[in-house]
Parts: C-alpha cells; structure tokens; sequence
C-alpha cells in the first residue's frame, strides 16, 4: 500500500507529491501519501511544495517550500537535522503546534544556523509561546552577537484563546532581548495575510492548547510555458511579479516587463498575458494537525479547519484497538485520523507521528487510515451538541 489516496472531483490545482529531504533517516518514509497527476496543472510547478522532516515514527514536522519566492515555511520545529542549512536559511516562518520537546527541540539549530545573517524570522506558537522562545535566549551567552554585522531578528507570536496575539521582538544586535511587547487582533485565527498565501491556526485540546495550521494560496495561477513560447519570453523571476499584479487584480492595461527569450526584455500589458499564458484556478490548501484529543470541539475545528485541502497531515500515534490509551493521552488513533480525513473532505491525507511502540506494524497502520478514510463514516457525534 503507497498510502492514503482520495481524489474527488472538482477543479483545484493539485498538491506536488509528498517528498522527502536527501539522506539515510529518512528510508521507509516516501510511502506517506501516494500521488496524483492533475492534467492541465501548471508546468512551472505549484507554488508550494510539502515534505514530511523526518519519518513518520520520528519527530512531527513539514517543510513547505515556497516555489518562485526561494523560501520556505516550518510547521512544527523537532528535529530538524534532516534539513539542509539551505533550507533552514530560506525559512522566514515557523508555526509551533505547542511547546513538547518533539515538537520545539529544533529552535536550536536553526537558530545556530541563521546566527550572523541579515534575516527576520517570524514564529507563531500557543499561548506562553513568547516566554518560551525568550527562555532558549536566556539560556545561552550572547556578549558576542551584538559584533555581527548582520542583525538577526526573531519575532515571536503566542496565538491565545481570547482572539488576540502576543507578539515580541528578539534582535542579535541587543543580544536577543525580549522587546516591543504588544497585542494584536486576530482576525478568526488568521495569522499570515500575503498576496499568495495565508496561514490560518485554531486550537486544539492536548491537554493543553495545541495549535493546527492551514496554509492556503487564495487563488493558483497558471503559467503555461507553450503560451510564453508563443510570445517569445523567457521564464524567470519575473513570473512571481506577475502573479502578484494578478492577485491584485491589476488593470489589463498595466504594462508587464518580462525578458525576451531571445534577449532583451518586451513590455506586454497584463490582459494580453493573462489570455495568452496564464489561467486562474483554486489555490492549494495543506493542513496540518497534531496532537490533539478526539473530541466533540476538537473533531469539529478539524474539519473547518481542513475542509476541501488537497493535503492533510495527521497525526496517527495509537492503532486502532488502542483508543482507550489514546484518550488517556489525549491523542488520536488511526482510524479517527482517517474519519476526520474524510469528514473535511480532505484529498489525500499524510498520517504521521507514529507511537515508537509499533514498530515494525508501519503498513498496519497505514492501513487502518486507509480503511477509514475510504469507508467516511459518521464520526460518532454531532457537532451540532458543541
């Protein structure tokens, strides 16, 4: 079995397959989701690129590479010793689910990495999350970081309960000094607002909050090479510029700059473009849940959160037949991985963050998932009653 696999009709662009970082650790792990051609998708790639860090009996976390914009984004930060320190430079957000070690370890390394780098890092975690990263500061010796040329800048996030935010500033050249503490409104849970993504989070019951993620493009341009033929233009950056005056809904008439395939550069106004080279669909959507009870209100903001994603990454610790020990730890089994799949109407779903103690039953599991998400049966409650 090569995963968990629902394709259903309907016109939005496909996910890139699931793939993994190069190295020994993470044999045995490509099998998390199996793949899909969407014909008609765009031949420039989508723009982002999800990858599971480490095996799924290894510590939780995805990489998502943001294709044309060479940057990347962070859900959860546990080991991250799979990642080349390429990546780790090219990541200008992490979304912490909650402060675990499996799930937070890694801050370390990649702050080790991006220390002396002109760089602005944002982090987002639970409530208390900006004491905590103020915590991995304080726990080193920074009367060196204020002779680096380059500033470092982390700004940290703590999502609370009461629809605010708690943010705060850490710079190397003041040697990581927690400053410009201020609360800001969350607009329902919306915490990243570009031209060509957001990032939404809701929190879940672990016992303590734990908070999962939804990135989203809010539409998926198109660009098609044979159209850029035809037109006698070259790929290249300039195709992130253009996209954005698409997502800004610029004028038809507004010149475009693109470099010539021949040399030079040619100036065509956006509507010749835009009928030439480019079509607009849905954009894609990926989430992200971990540890989390299998509750009433937990089951209910899964779903809205992963309604319609092409991508769901679910955490799946405990078999099936053990779910009286997953609610005692307040995790999810298997097959409740798999209901919740199919109850949001997910694509394809990723299950992950296996319990150490099944060992060797990897393809059991998966299968349980599989079953599950096919069968889309009730969840066992009604929403309605939350």
């Amino acid at each position: 079995m090569e995963g968990v696999c629902r394709v259903p009709t309907g016109e939005r662009q496909g996910s890139p397959p699931v793939t993994l970082p190069r190295g020994r650790r993470n044999r045995g792990a490509a099998r998390a989701v199996c793949t899909n051609t969407v014909p008609g998708g765009d031949p420039l790639n989508p723009l982002l690129h999800p990858q599971l860090v480490n095996p799924p009996f290894g510590d939780p976390g995805v990489l998502v590479e943001v294709r044309f914009e060479r940057r990347c984004l962070l859900l959860d930060l546990g080991d991250l010793a799979p990642v080349p320190p390429r990546l780790l430079l090219r990541t200008t957000h992490g979304f912490v689910s909650h402060t675990h070690m499996d799930h937070f370890a890694g801050f370390d390394r990649l702050l080790r990495v991006c220390l002396g780098r002109e760089k602005a890092l944002h982090l987002f975690g639970p409530p208390g999350f900006v004491d905590r990263v103020a915590g991995k500061f304080a726990a080193y010796t920074w009367n060196l970081a204020p002779g680096y040329a380059a500033d470092f800048v982390v700004t940290a996030t703590a999502v609370e309960g009461d629809g605010t935010a708690l943010t705060a500033e850490f710079h190397s050249r003041r040697r990581f000094a927690r400053e410009a503490d201020r609360t800001v409104q969350l607009n329902g849970g919306l915490l990243v607002a570009e031209d060509t993504l957001a990032v939404r989070a809701v929190s879940l019951d672990h016992g303590i909050p734990s908070l999962a993620f939804r990135i989203e493009e809010p539409a998926h341009v198109n660009v098609f090479r044979d159209g850029l033929d035809r037109l006698g233009l070259a790929v290249g950056p300039w195709l992130r510029d253009l996209k954005r005056a698409v997502f800004r809904a610029d004028n038809d008439d507004a010149p475009i700059e693109a470099p010539g395939r021949d040399g030079g550069t040619v100036v065509l106004p956006l509507g010749q473009l835009k009928a030439e080279a480019l079509s607009v669909t849905a954009g894609q959507a990926i989430a992200y849940v971990v540890d989390a009870a299998f509750t009433p209100e937990n089951a209910a903001r899964i779903v809205d959160l992963a309604r319609g994603v092409d991508l769901l990454f679910i955490e799946s610790p405990f078999r099936a037949a053990d779910a009286e020990t997953a609610a005692a730890r307040r995790h999810l089994t298997t097959e409740q991985a798999g209901r919740l799949g199919a109850a949001a109407g997910a694509r394809r779903v990723v299950p992950f963050h296996f319990s150490p103690r099944y060992l060797g039953q990897e393809e059991e599991m998966r299968r349980e998932v599989e079953i599950a998400f096919r069968a889309a049966e009730p969840l066992g409650f009604s929403f309605d009653a939350v």
